[in-house]
């Protein structure tokens, strides 16, 4: 930090690399769910499964989601050269809030107040640990 505590361009690097990890998390999380909840049930046997599976590798949604995670861990990478895995790490539960918000949004999940107190619960323990 500087004198007028700003964050250093070095810090702002690394804070925008965990906002991209979370984004691209979350981007791919619920593109998954999207395209696997159109492509149907799992089908029984252990055989069907894996064919069911090993053919949504090719849905270009899923493809880009894949990525996603992909790009997540780079910046990821990006993040950890910047910041303590300590220090990083509590920023990855706003995750958790955000795939919370869009899937009760998009797939009309719902948003109770137990789940919405459990997330609130897990951020605030991983902050709270990651102090400790």
């Amino acid at each position: 930090m500087t004198k007028w505590n700003q964050p250093s361009p070095d810090a702002l690097t690394g804070y925008a690399a965990i906002l991209g990890t979370v984004l691209l998390t979350v981007f791919g999380q619920i593109v998954l769910k999207w395209q696997i909840a159109k492509a149907g049930v799992l089908p029984a046997g252990f055989a069907p499964k894996i064919l069911f599976l090993v053919g949504q590798i090719w849905n270009p949604w899923i493809l880009s989601g894949v990525g996603a995670g992909f790009l997540a861990f780079l910046c990821w990478m990006a993040a950890l050269t910047k910041f303590e895995l300590s220090y990083a790490y509590p920023f990855m539960s706003s995750s958790f809030l955000l795939v919370l918000i869009l899937s009760s949004v998009f797939f009309h999940e719902a948003l109770t107040i137990p789940k919405v107190v459990g997330v609130a619960l897990v951020m605030v323990g991983i902050v709270v640990g990651s102090r400790g």
